[in-house]
């Protein structure tokens, strides 16, 4: 199941209505702010595999997210879910992260404020549904963590590589440029998902 019909389905409609509640945050903007921010998260996540380095070390973390959050999403929301998402958003963005949090916040026509609220609820929920899905397949390999983002990204190439495209290019064209990869962190973001691969 690729991010798009994740979001698209049951639980993603599950997630909506709990984070709404949860931030207080009418539910048309929640949605457009997860539909934004869900490709991109999973999309920050394979650049992170990207090398060996950052494969085994979530690899290592999706033990920890192995997909039982999604079987009871509320639940976990009504917790101190916005404690590990923090944690996550920061190793996955990096110093990015206010600019990426701005970028989301243009990109879904919803306040900066509200994506801030918003992000920290969804990152552990995108890192469970990656967790389950990397179960699912028996993956323990960062070539094959690499292969499993792409076909989770893949099957929803063109929302997500325009989401990506649309958020991330100035961020990797230094601010100025969409069309330039930068280096780093999300270096070469851009290109991995704009139908190179």
């Amino acid at each position: 199941m690729d991010i798009v019909q994740f979001l698209n389905g049951t639980e993603g409609k599950n997630i909506i209505e709990g984070i709404s509640a949860q931030t207080g945050i009418n539910t048309h903007e929640t949605s457009s702010v997860i539909q934004s921010a869900g490709p991109a998260l999973l999309g920050l996540l394979k650049n992170n595999a990207s090398n060996p380095q950052g494969a085994m070390g979530l690899i290592r973390a999706l033990k920890e997210h192995d997909g039982s959050v999604l079987d009871n999403i509320v639940g976990f929301l009504q917790g101190d879910a916005s404690k590990d998402g923090n944690a996550i958003l920061g190793h996955i963005m990096g110093d990015k992260r206010n600019e990426i949090q701005t970028a989301i916040s243009k990109d879904s026509g919803v306040s900066l404020a509200s994506v801030q609220k918003i992000l920290p609820l969804l990152a552990p929920i995108i890192m469970g549904f990656l967790g389950k899905q990397s179960k699912n397949n028996n993956v323990s390999t960062g070539g094959g963590l690499g292969d499993l983002l792409g076909g989770m990204l893949g099957g929803g190439q063109q929302r997500s590589g325009k989401v990506l495209g649309d958020i991330l290019g100035g961020v990797l064209g230094g601010g100025n440029s969409g069309k330039k990869s930068g280096d780093g962190l999300l270096g070469g973001l851009k290109d991995m998902l704009g139908g190179k691969k």
